[in-house]
């Protein structure tokens, strides 16, 4: 059985991951910061409950992130998503406004999680069979989209874009395939519902990429259609 670790997996994109891969027969870890109180996770488990498996985890508790990977560490890990994300209040995001705070904490969240989680877990990726590691990011992350405003936003997603591309070059000799993906413009609680996609549409695009990854594929910025997006 393929096994699946997930971050931000109580709703929008990463529920919908743990919904797909958990109906194709995939075992999901699926990682939120309350799972007690993620509902539409919960009501997930029991219609998957051999297949399912929730864990709490703040990514920004590096501790948390630790005992987890310490938990699962007979575990191969085929797939691991760091999809858990955050998007900072348009009122802190402008210019000559900027919410420090806000972007201190999207850092924390957005860049340096994947980084500790892909530390964390490496061993388990390096056992699997797949051997993928996939962040989720945003097109607003390219410096080439870049249509200015969007600082806090733009630069951590700008910035897990360059993890992820080192990973790819460092994680290499062990054969780990380790892609950043934009997902679209989701209809999420993130994505707001004027977005274009719905996470049904946006989760199948990202597994079919996901899906057709090789190793030479490592270090490429995919959107969800299977398009190379500009860094």
């Amino acid at each position: 059985m393929k096994t699946l670790l997930i971050t931000g997996a109580n709703r929008g994109i990463g529920l919908e991951f743990v919904r797909q891969y958990a109906a194709e027969g995939w075992r999901v870890f699926a990682c939120c910061r309350k799972p007690a109180a993620a509902d539409l996770l919960n009501r997930l488990i029991n219609q998957f409950p051999d297949r399912i498996q929730a864990h709490a985890l703040d990514v920004t508790d590096h501790q948390q992130i630790e005992q987890l990977a310490q938990t699962l560490t007979g575990q191969p890990i085929d797939l691991l998503i760091n999809n858990a994300g955050v998007y900072p209040p348009d009122r802190g995001d402008a210019f000559g406004k900027t919410d420090y705070a806000a972007w201190q904490h999207a850092f924390e969240v957005n860049t340096m999680a994947p980084l500790k989680m892909t530390e964390a877990f490496i061993k388990q990726v390096a056992r699997s069979a797949l051997k993928t590691i996939v962040t989720i990011t945003s097109k607003m992350g390219s410096v080439a989209d870049n249509r200015g405003g969007g600082y806090i936003y733009r630069s951590s997603k700008s910035g897990v874009n360059i993890v992820v591309k080192s990973l790819s070059i460092d994680l290499n000799p062990q054969k780990i395939i380790a892609v950043v993906l934009h997902p679209g413009w989701v209809k999420t609680d993130m994505g707001g519902p004027g977005a274009l996609i719905t996470t049904e549409q946006s989760v199948t695009g990202m597994r079919r990429v996901i899906g057709n990854l090789t190793l030479q594929d490592s270090g490429k910025f995919y959107a969800f259609d299977g398009q190379i997006v500009p860094w």
